[in-house]
């Protein structure tokens, strides 16, 4: 598991969130303090969400990386870690 990993699925999460009306692109970036432009043009994929910006939305939805990280791959992964 990568950093890179978890920042896309955040996107891809924020991108489904969009789609299934549970929030807006304006919504959401005026609560987390982005601009609406950037943040259309990062679920786009034209421009990079930083990690701050990353941690203000995170923040915004109640959300830490762990939510992004699948049961069934934190437990093979602990599984391949000597103790």
């Amino acid at each position: 598991m990568t950093f890179r990993v978890l920042h896309e699925r955040l996107i891809d999460d924020l991108r489904e969130r969009v789609r299934r009306g549970e929030t807006t692109e304006r919504g959401l970036a005026r609560a987390s303090g982005i601009s609406q432009p950037h943040l259309h043009n990062v679920l786009k994929g034209k421009r990079e969400l930083s990690p701050a910006m990353a941690d203000a939305v995170l923040k915004q939805l109640d959300m830490d990386l762990l939510d992004l990280i699948d049961l069934e791959e934190w437990l093979a992964a602990r599984g391949r870690q000597s103790p």
